[in-house]
């Protein structure tokens, strides 16, 4: 069954807005709510972008990547100021495998 377009559309926006209050009135670092909203806006954005394609044929620019361990390693690295990034001085070099943005196109 395909999914309309517009009303994947209007849950994706209202997953936005979810996930938003739900950071603004964040109770804690770890707080359910936040990761629930995460998990709803993911699935909600997945529904749009296949509804996109399969009524007009049309992709959005963007992608959900895959968490994987090394997801939680870079992870753990920026939180200990381990940056390999960095040059000598401590200063960004611009060359990191985040220089570049995929797009689904």
């Amino acid at each position: 069954m395909t999914v309309d377009p517009r009303a994947a559309l209007d849950r994706f926006v209202a997953a936005l807005e979810a996930h938003y209050s739900a950071v603004v009135s964040r109770q804690g670092e770890d707080d359910p709510a936040v990761n629930d909203a995460y998990d709803v806006l993911a699935d909600a954005f997945e529904v749009y972008d296949d509804a996109l394609g399969t009524v007009h044929g049309e992709a959005t620019p963007f992608y959900l990547a895959e968490e994987d361990e090394d997801d939680d390693d870079f992870d753990e690295d920026v939180e200990d100021g381990d940056d390999e990034s960095d040059d000598a001085e401590g200063g960004w070099t611009g060359n990191d495998e985040y220089d570049e943005v995929e797009t689904a196109r």
